[in-house]
């Protein structure tokens, strides 16, 4: 909804209403990233769904928690930036999703971020969200970390959303100077 106001905006002649279930994302524990356990886990913020008891999980629910908040779940996630493997957007258009493989995805995958180390074949440098790995991989153990990956014989890669998908590899997040970059603030506080 964000992002089609966003783009219905562009038009001056257009007027748009866009409605949401829930309240603002102004809280302070939604913009701060490391308190994203917060809006998370609270009712104001989030609908506390559950699975179904999974049968190969010891029968366990799992916790599957959506934005009740302006910015819907990109108001309450972990903000990690995963695209999803290009062969199953390839898959898609397979089965009959015209259009949908990932050479046609890639294109607005791009318009939609701003990768901190720049625009390339596979990132954008110019939208509205904020792509980054949170602070440069200044504490050692984020380093330890991948490197005891290669060590244990596992891939590396310089990006999970590139071309190499598979591998250890900082996690990129959707973060903007140090403020969740969620879809009501990318896309609707502009246009205000």
């Amino acid at each position: 909804g964000c992002v089609l106001a966003n783009r219905l905006s562009e038009d001056s002649s257009n007027k748009v209403l866009l409605l949401e279930t829930g309240g603002s994302d102004k809280s302070i524990f939604i913009k701060m990233p490391t308190a994203l356990s917060i809006p998370m886990n609270t009712d104001k913020y989030a609908w506390q769904f559950h699975t179904q008891p999974e049968k190969y999980l010891d029968n366990r629910e799992m916790h599957c928690p959506r934005g009740k908040v302006l910015g819907g779940s990109s108001s309450i996630n972990g903000m990690v930036y995963v695209r999803g493997h290009a062969k199953d957007f390839d898959e898609w258009q397979q089965h009959g999703a015209n259009g949908w493989d990932y050479q046609a995805c890639l294109p607005y995958f791009k318009k939609a971020e701003s990768f901190y180390l720049g625009e390339n074949s596979h990132r954008g440098g110019k939208g509205p969200l904020g792509v980054n790995n949170g602070n440069n991989m200044e504490n050692p153990l984020y380093s330890a970390f991948i490197d005891a990956g290669a060590q244990a014989g596992y891939a590396t890669t310089a990006d999970y959303n590139s071309a190499q998908q598979e591998g250890f590899v900082p996690m990129h997040m959707t973060v903007k100077n140090g403020v969740r970059s969620s879809a009501s603030r990318e896309y609707l506080d502009p246009i205000k």
